[in-house]
C-alpha cells in the first residue's frame, strides 16, 4: 500500500528543514490533536500513540541530507515506511512530500487507508509548526 501526502511549502531552507526533521522530538509537534502518548525512545526513535490505535515505533532509517529521511516501524508486525522528501525552492524556502509504503494483508490495508491518510496529511500540514 502506498499513500503519499499533499506537497507542503514550508518557509525553511531543505537543510534547515532536512535538521529539524532528523531530530526526532520535533515529531511531537507535527502530530495531530488526538495523540495519546509521544516517547522519544533514543536519539532515532521514539513512540507515539493516537487515540483508539494501536502504540507505534518509528526510527529513523536513512538520511540523505538534504533532501530525504526515511523513518521505518521499528515492528515485525507492521512492516512500514515514512519517507520525507526535501526540494529547495529558494534559500529560506522548500516543499516537503510525505510516502507512506507497507505491506498489508487486503483486509488491514481497507481498514488503515483512511486514517493512515489522514495521519500523513496532518504531519505534512503541521510542518509550518516546526
Amino acid at each position: 500500500m502506498n499513500l503519499e501526502s499533499p506537497k507542503v511549502t514550508v518557509e525553511k531552507s531543505a537543510q534547515e528543514l532536512f535538521d529539524l526533521l532528523s531530530d526526532v522530538r520535533n515529531f511531537e509537534k507535527l502530530m495531530p490533536e488526538n495523540i495519546a502518548k509521544f516517547e522519544v525512545t533514543s536519539d532515532d526513535s521514539f513512540i507515539f500513540g493516537l487515540k483508539g490505535m494501536p502504540e507505534i515505533k518509528l526510527k529513523t532509517k536513512e538520511k540523505a541530507a538534504p533532501n530525504k529521511i526515511v523513518l521505518g516501524s521499528a515492528s515485525d508486525k507492521l512492516s512500514f515506511t515514512l519517507t520525507a522528501t526535501i526540494n529547495a525552492i529558494s534559500d529560506n524556502s522548500s516543499d516537503v512530500k510525505l510516502d507512506f509504503e507497507g505491506e498489508f494483508n487486503a483486509m488491514m490495508a481497507m481498514m488503515i487507508k483512511g486514517p493512515i491518510s489522514k495521519f500523513i496529511e496532518t504531519l505534512a500540514g503541521n510542518m509550518g509548526k516546526l
